[in-house]
């Protein structure tokens, strides 16, 4: 048998369709290799809230899983409420990158993620762009408290619009991602999907060596250069897939399957 690997998946456009599917032949892959000894984690930039239920459709019930962009780290256990236990929620103050942002850009809608729960808006976001029920408060609220996560979104923009603006503003003391249109994601700084996986490897006592991740997108950037394996969707963006090691295929062709079969026997 293959040695056990840590293997880390994001969701959206890589274990999941664009439409939020789970696509079957995606999911028995997901169980064979999870069922042959290896450490499968889901590292998303969902919230707890989002993540939870691919997590039950995998059946991915014990290990761990990395939330927001790598704010946030689970333990899964179904002993626990819940069946998690919040092992890291790593915050920040969100003020001086909201003043900046809107100025920057002030049409734009804002949102901060309340742990476990969903997410405080500015206005709301398009339909199912956010895990949960979103909660309209006032922007003062938005930067009140600190949070482990902010997102800024225009439907009317672009990411080239966003990355330009982000540029001009210089932000200080935070990592950011832009995402697959004209989306945000800011974290503390030294925050990202990598490090946080990085925690789990070492908690699971595995080789820097014994690391798979598959990724689709700019945040996922940091992941595929720390894994001893990283694997981009054909999907992906240039940028994602220049940094990888391989490319395998789109999300809606299933690439995933081909990439976790090859930890299988023969």
């Amino acid at each position: 048998m293959t040695s056990p690997y840590l293997v880390c998946l994001d969701i959206d456009g890589t274990t999941v369709d664009h439409d939020g599917r789970l696509h079957e032949p995606v999911r028995e892959a997901v169980v064979a290799v999870r069922d042959a000894g290896h450490h499968v984690t889901l590292a998303t930039g969902r919230g707890v809230v989002g993540t939870l239920p691919v997590l039950d459709a995998l059946g991915l019930t014990t290990g761990y899983a990395v939330c927001a962009n790598g704010a946030i780290t689970l333990r899964l256990d179904p002993s626990l409420e819940g069946g998690y236990e919040v092992l890291e929620a790593v915050t920040f103050d969100p003020a001086p990158a909201l003043r900046a942002l809107r100025e920057e850009f002030p049409t734009a809608l804002v949102a901060v993620e309340e742990l476990g729960v969903g997410f405080k808006v500015s206005a709301p976001f398009p339909d199912g762009e956010l895990d949960g029920t979103p909660r309209v408060v006032p922007f003062a609220e938005l930067m009140a408290h600190p949070v482990t996560r902010l997102t800024i979104r225009d439907p009317e923009g672009t990411d080239e619009d966003f990355l330009a603006g982000v540029e001009r503003i210089g932000l200080h003391g935070v990592e950011y991602a832009v995402g697959w249109s004209a989306w945000l994601d800011i974290t503390p700084e030294g925050v990202s999907k990598a490090a946080a996986l990085e925690g789990v490897r070492r908690r699971l006592g595995l080789e820097p060596g014994a690391t798979l991740a598959v990724g689709d997108q700019r945040n996922d950037l940091e992941m595929l250069r720390w894994a001893a394996r990283g694997v981009a969707m054909g999907n992906a963006p240039d940028v994602v897939q220049a940094v990888a090691d391989e490319v395998t295929g789109h999300v809606d062709d299933h690439g995933l399957v081909a990439v976790l079969g090859s930890l299988l026997p023969n």
